[in-house]
């Protein structure tokens, strides 16, 4: 059986750093969409649906990536405490 050995805790830490900087970008975009959008529908009530097809849309997302940093993280945590 070929293992593949567990990355070193600098590496790991590197590797949560950036899957942190990916999720907050990702989380800012969508953001940002949001709010360009509520500023549209306060110029234009019709804009609100646009926005709220896009909360539906996005959200889901966010969520997933927080989940997923979450998980990797306290893998992470698991994976360094066994190693000590």
């Amino acid at each position: 059986m070929n293992e593949t050995p567990l990355p070193s805790p600098t590496q790991t830490l590197q590797l949560l750093c950036d899957q942190f900087r990916d999720t907050k970008h990702d989380i800012n975009n969508v953001f940002a969409v949001l709010l360009a959008l509520a500023e549209l529908g306060e110029r234009n009530p019709a804009n609100y649906e646009r926005l709220g097809k896009a909360v539906l849309e996005r959200c889901p997302a966010v969520v997933q990536n927080l989940q997923s940093f979450q998980e990797s993280l306290f893998s992470s945590l698991e994976r360094l405490k066994a190693a000590q």
